[in-house]
């Protein structure tokens, strides 16, 4: 047995970098394969997420949308996570879930803040 294992390590070599470089070295590409995939892929459908998420919070009654089956309808009533639309010409109501909204056709003009107390607004 003891053969066997001076065979082994007589014909590895003592590494030239230190321990903490050859682990860097060993690990290096992995982490960066990681952080490339963070930048990537996770990031940007984060991003997309958070988006979605205030266009289905900024719902209101009226707005024309599409729902991810397709059905395209009008805002009736908006209950916590429950839309009433109207859809065709015989006013047909379905209820969905907010999560199946896909798109919001309505644009809105916020109104813009004036902090200020002078009336040059009018």
């Amino acid at each position: 047995m003891n053969l066997f294992m001076n065979l082994l390590s007589s014909g590895a070599q003592e590494p030239s970098a230190p321990g903490w470089m050859a682990a860097l070295i060993q690990f290096g590409p992995l982490v960066l394969i990681i952080v490339v995939m963070y930048f990537l892929m996770i990031r940007p459908q984060q991003k997309k997420q958070k988006e979605e998420q205030k266009m289905r919070n900024s719902l209101r009654v009226g707005d024309e949308l599409t729902t991810i089956g397709g059905i395209k309808g009008r805002v009736v009533s908006i209950k916590d996570d429950t839309i009433t639309l109207e859809t065709g010409n015989d006013r047909t109501k379905m209820q969905f879930e907010k999560w199946a909204i896909q798109t919001v056709h309505t644009k809105h003009e916020d109104p813009i803040d004036d902090d200020d107390d002078d009336d040059d607004d009018i």
